[in-house]
């Protein structure tokens, strides 16, 4: 299976389905970044992170905006929720019985999140387990070489988990790497999910912003903002 992408505000993301996303990445192993408004933002000021994303071995489009995005470019492509795409690679790895280490979040919140995925996939094979709470980045890489991960899920928030992420990729060639934010915390219970209506329709940004106030400053102006420089690319091309 081949990569195909198109170009979003000078990235590349794939144009996979959901299941083919998920065939493409455990066969090729690599990088994969969650795509979304954010962080092309913060890609434009910060060249580790942009060279990070264009490096990734797959860019999949996370963010509702991204999707919306690559509509106004012309471009057919299906969003894919980073939370539901990471769920289904560890089912997968828990097929195989490989290796899977988590890094990330609360102690509290890691621990109950490992434990209820181990409750769903009884066959999964946890090699590490780390909190986000470090600050010694090479005792934890160390540690992560040795446990010989081939699942890595990292949830340190964005762009931190992207840069450990690329580090870790160094020790661990065979590896899948993915960085998947909050993840862990609707993992353990402690964060629900937006129902399924603003799953399908997109619109889990709008809930998570409604829930948690806090937010809105993340995501506005830069959704907005997002949009106007897509249909500005769209007219007169990407500067």
């Amino acid at each position: 299976m081949e990569r195909s992408t198109v170009k979003l505000q000078g990235f590349d993301v794939d144009t996979f389905s959901f299941d083919e996303a998920v065939d493409y990445i455990c066969q090729n192993r690599g990088t994969v970044v969650t795509i979304n408004p954010e962080m092309i933002q913060c890609a434009k000021h910060t060249p580790e992170f942009a060279e990070f994303i264009k490096n990734a071995n797959m860019v999949i489009p996370d963010g509702i905006g991204v999707e919306i995005g690559l509509k106004i470019l012309g471009h057919k492509v299906r969003r894919i929720a980073g939370i539901e795409f990471a769920k289904r690679l560890v089912e997968r790895f828990a097929g195989t019985s490989e290796p899977v280490a988590f890094v990330g979040a609360k102690p509290e919140i890691i621990e109950k999140a490992v434990e209820n995925i181990k409750s769903e996939f009884p066959n999964l094979n946890v090699c590490y387990v780390q909190d986000g709470y470090f600050k010694d980045d090479d005792r934890v890489l160390e540690e992560l070489k040795n446990s010989g991960a081939k699942l890595v899920l990292a949830a340190l928030g964005s762009p931190k988990q992207e840069m450990f992420i690329s580090e870790a990729q160094k020790l661990l060639p065979d590896a899948v790497l993915i960085g998947i934010g909050g993840s862990f915390d609707v993992w353990s219970g402690v964060v629900k999910r937006a129902p399924v209506i603003y799953q399908k329709l997109g619109l889990e940004w709008l809930y998570r912003t409604v829930k948690e106030p806090k937010r809105f400053k993340r995501i506005f102006p830069t959704l907005p903002l997002f949009v106007l420089k897509v249909v500005e690319e769209k007219f007169f091309g990407e500067k």
